[in-house]
């Protein structure tokens, strides 16, 4: 109780006395602050309390290495542009870039020396005149997020040829900004908060150079400014307001990434992560009992459990919840009931159903209860790793 001793104290006990306050019940009120003090300091949020409460202990079958390692090890052996491709691939595009990615997380985490080799494998016919030609042409972003993959291998094993070429291609980017300082490729479609940011934000990682980071968080901010409807969710497009479920996906799972690497100082972080909590507190509501969000979020009465954006959902409430961004005690429940309703539609063949097809803007409510809903669709497959990662990480 040293403390008492100290200049402060004796400031506060004077005034204390001047108010008529007697020295015992000074005593009794300086000792209850520091009782508050101490188990306030004793609460703090702790990261493994987190992950034995909600992210362990899974039922047979069911732990995110088991699930991942399953994913993963098909996606290796899948060819370029996915199962049941009937017609000839002229480009990788990016389903494929995004499951690729999170393989590789989900290897590097793992140490699975094995399947990063095959991984790496795969990129490498592409700096060949064998398939070089599968590279896609940077002009928009869905190709641009093609860099996204070599910037990781990068990382993973110092490979310089896709740094090259990686680099050549965030840059190619931003070769020629709007007076906004934002990249042409902009168009304010929500996909874009992931195709955009995630390409910069691999930049960063892969060079620590603050400029990328900073391409992507003003891109961000700028998307939550213009997009973000006062429910915390987005319209497909400013032109079609219906909130479907993978395109909030690409939103979500785009600030869950970006928050990773930006710093707390950031003078954009506040913004981002002020749109990303309004975000997540929205789809807690719409999580149907069985964890899954659904096609049209806000339509779980018309419109059917659709697993890509689930588990994009997921993915950005475990990063959350992992990272302190969200309630653990509100959120951890929902991310682990997500993961666990999710990995039911994977089959035998590690192939998961249930996954909307890729899917232009329309608007027409019925379009997007309509559409077809594919089995190991590559757009289903990537989020189901980005979450074992993430269970991981």
């Amino acid at each position: 109780m040293m403390f008492f001793l100290t200049k402060e104290f004796k400031l506060e006990s004077q005034k204390f006395l001047i108010k008529g306050v007697t020295m015992k019940k000074m005593l009794i009120w300086f000792l209850f602050i520091s009782i508050v003090t101490l188990l306030a300091s004793c609460t703090t949020f702790s990261p493994q309390k987190v992950n034995e409460e909600y992210f362990s202990s899974w039922p047979n079958s069911t732990s995110p290495k088991e699930i991942g390692k399953r994913v993963a090890d098909h996606f290796v052996v899948t060819p370029h542009g996915g199962p049941g491709r009937t017609t000839t691939l002229k480009q990788i595009i990016y389903p494929e870039i995004c499951t690729w990615y999170g393989a590789l997380t989900f290897a590097q985490l793992t140490n699975d020396t094995d399947l990063k080799d095959g991984l790496f494998k795969r990129m490498e016919p592409l700096f060949s005149s064998q398939e070089a030609n599968l590279i896609p042409v940077p002009d928009h972003v869905d190709n641009s997020v093609f860099g996204v993959v070599p910037f990781e291998i990068y990382i993973e094993n110092k490979d310089k040829r896709c740094l090259d070429l990686a680099k050549e291609i965030a840059d190619k980017q931003w070769e020629n900004p709007t007076k906004e300082g934002l990249t042409t490729q902009t168009r304010f479609w929500i996909d874009d908060m992931f195709m955009i940011t995630a390409l910069q934000v691999q930049a960063f990682r892969a060079t620590n150079d603050q400029k990328y980071l900073d391409r992507a968080a003003l891109e961000m901010a700028t998307y939550l400014d213009t997009l973000q409807k006062p429910n915390g969710l987005f319209y497909h497009a400013p032109d079609v307001p219906f909130f479907w479920g993978r395109g909030n996906g690409w939103v979500a799972a785009g600030m869950a990434e970006l928050l990773r690497s930006l710093p707390v100082d950031h003078p954009k972080r506040e913004r981002i992560l002020d749109g990303y909590r309004k975000m997540m507190s929205s789809l807690l509501k719409y999580q149907d009992q069985n964890g899954m969000w659904h096609q049209l979020i806000d339509k779980l009465d018309i419109s059917w459990a659709e697993t890509s954006s689930t588990g994009m959902f997921t993915f950005a409430m475990i990063t959350g919840v992992k990272n302190g961004w969200l309630d653990a005690d509100v959120f951890g429940p929902a991310a682990r009931k997500g993961w666990l309703a999710l990995i039911k539609y994977i089959d035998s063949n590690s192939d998961i159903r249930e996954v909307c097809e890729g899917t232009g803007k329309k608007n027409d409510q019925q379009y997007y209860l309509d559409r077809k809903r594919n089995v190991g669709d590559l757009h289903g497959q990537a989020p189901v790793l980005w979450c074992a990662s993430a269970l991981l990480r």
